[in-house]
């Protein structure tokens, strides 16, 4: 019997099938290369895994242009195989979301190709069309520098087809009640064959204006959604990829009846950004523009994606000073007007210690920590690979042809393995950070096991200090019977913090880090080395 709330608790690590481990030798990931792995991930002490669309497609958008819900992609393996790893993932006490995308699908689905070729057919209402096209809705596309509007056209129906994203995505007509059953079928087949859940892409335009009125929908939409996977498995979870404004993110969670999780967006941006030029204030600020959340849902925490690092929740300033201080000079890394297309270590400039603590930080805080595949290694983007294929190459294993990800040519992987640079996989892989208690690996194996030992952390109550410098972050979590104090230096000197907090020195205790602090008079200094970090955890029953 699973526990429900197991999620509020997780660690969860994102990975994609195709890229992650090739059992066969064709140059793809598959499902039984990833059963290979389990231990791996059970090692690393991640109770979750996502799972990136693994579902049939043209793959024109990295799966997220799905031409059907119900199976698996052959390249990547079989419905039987998933339910393997469902087993072998349950076994070990690892819970498995995967990735459902109904705001759009491929031009290649079977719904579409109805749609276009019967305007009398019910797959005709799947889509939105308009024949009217100067009188219809207009909006800004997603994808503003690849696509010139949401309207494109199709021959064989003779009108204009709706998509917020690409020309090949035809948005769903999540309105027409036929669509939403389609819509609860496909999460009813998925939970059967074993899944726990699932990361609902693109929920925020799913809720955008749409077709020639722009009609919108409500949080009914998403309530719905819950409502299913409840009956159908009562641990079941929802979470939600909703990028919206800061004051319209807690409308997701539906008063604690629609989403369980949200990606969170707005630190994402503001935590990463502070590390990198190593400033505090956008986490501070982050702190206040955020809304509060407590008892509907609660915050899914990342560094990085699969996507690019998406700027736009931080002001204007901040976000022209990161397209010029982050990535090279030439602006290869910039994309869609909004963010870099490059990974955690590039952003940190390959510095191990920075990286190990913004993990630190980002399992300090109170939420459900996310972790993408590789960033515990260091792996690196290739900026030759187009658009966000960059920061989606293949998984380093070891030095051996491929990383050890594949014995196929390098030409034929889904995406090329890195070679010829400082993320090279001779020169990052798993196999040489696994033994090395020093190494990017084993330190954050280390902060994920201090997160598991320290549960209370998830659902704590977070305040933000005053540390006496603009490049130490010291917050503290509360709980009911545990105060939890963190110190992380984002600058590359030494520092000193004096907190006046009240903190026993015998109740108290390390958890994880090597900067030095002592208590005196009731309040704690903090001693750190340039990017040291420290936990303290204090038994407030007797304070």
């Amino acid at each position: 019997m699973v526990e429900h709330g197991w999620h509020e608790d997780a660690v969860i690590y994102t990975l994609d099938v195709k890229t992650f481990n090739d059992s066969d030798g064709d140059g793809w990931g598959d499902f039984q290369g990833l059963i290979e792995k389990l231990d791996y991930i059970d090692d690393l002490g991640a109770t979750c895994l996502w799972l990136r669309p693994f579902y049939p497609s043209p793959l024109r958008d990295n799966g997220y242009d799905v031409a059907d819900y119900y199976s698996v992609h052959d390249r990547m393996g079989t419905l039987a195989d998933f339910r393997e790893l469902t087993d072998r993932a349950h076994d070990r006490g690892i819970r498995i979301l995967t990735d459902l995308v109904f705001n759009h699908t491929s031009t290649d689905h079977e719904w579409f190709q109805r749609a276009r070729e019967d305007p009398d057919s019910k797959y005709h209402d799947y889509y939105l069309w308009t024949s009217h096209l100067d009188d219809a809705y207009k909006t800004s596309n997603i994808f503003p520098d690849r696509e010139d509007g949401v309207w494109s056209y199709d021959e064989a129906a003779g009108k204009h087809y709706f998509h917020q994203f690409y020309h090949h995505q035809p948005d769903l007509n999540v309105a027409n009640p036929t669509v939403r059953d389609e819509i609860h079928d496909v999460m009813r087949f998925w939970l059967d064959q074993g899944a726990d859940g699932f990361r609902i892409d693109a929920a925020h335009p799913m809720l955008l204006p749409k077709g020639h009125n722009g009609t919108t929908e409500d949080i009914e939409l998403f309530k719905e959604l819950k409502r299913v996977v409840t009956a159908a498995k009562d641990h079941a979870v929802l979470i939600a990829e909703a990028d919206d404004q800061p004051e319209h993110l807690d409308y997701y969670f539906g008063d604690g009846e629609a989403f369980d999780l949200m990606f969170n967006f707005v630190l994402n941006a503001h935590m990463v950004y502070g590390v990198g030029v190593r400033d505090t204030w956008p986490l501070h600020r982050a702190n206040e523009v955020l809304p509060d959340i407590s008892g509907v849902g609660q915050w899914a925490n990342f560094l990085r994606n699969h996507d690019e690092w998406n700027l736009l929740k931080l002001p204007h300033e901040a976000l022209e000073h990161a397209r010029e201080y982050f990535g090279p000079d030439d602006g290869s890394s910039w994309i869609f007007g909004r963010g870099h297309r490059l990974r955690l270590a590039d952003l940190f400039g390959h510095d191990h210690d920075r990286i190990a603590m913004a993990h630190s930080l980002l399992f300090a805080y109170p939420g459900t920590p996310v972790v993408l595949s590789g960033d515990e290694i260091g792996m690196g983007s290739d900026l030759w690979l187009d658009e966000r294929e960059s920061v989606r190459t293949p998984m380093q294993w070891d030095d051996s042809e491929n990383g050890g990800f594949s014995t196929a040519d390098r030409e034929d992987c889904y995406n090329p393995p890195i070679v010829g640079t400082e993320y090279s996989f001779d020169k990052i892989n798993v196999a040489d950070q696994r033994d090395d208690s020093d190494s990017l690996l084993s330190r954050v194996s280390d902060i994920v096991d201090a997160r598991t030992r320290n549960t209370e952390l998830s659902d704590g109550d977070l305040h933000l200090a005053e540390s006496g410098h603009k490049d130490v972050l010291v917050h503290r979590v509360d709980t009911d019977d545990t105060a939890f104090m963190f110190a992380h230096n984002f600058a590359d000197e030494y520092r000193e913090s004096v907190l006046q907090w009240e903190v026993p020195d015998a109740d108290t205790s390390r958890e994880l880090g090597d900067g030095g602090y002592h208590i005196a008079d009731g309040g704690v200094t903090f001693l750190l080395d340039p990017c040291d970090y420290v936990w303290l955890r204090g038994d407030k029953s007797d304070w």
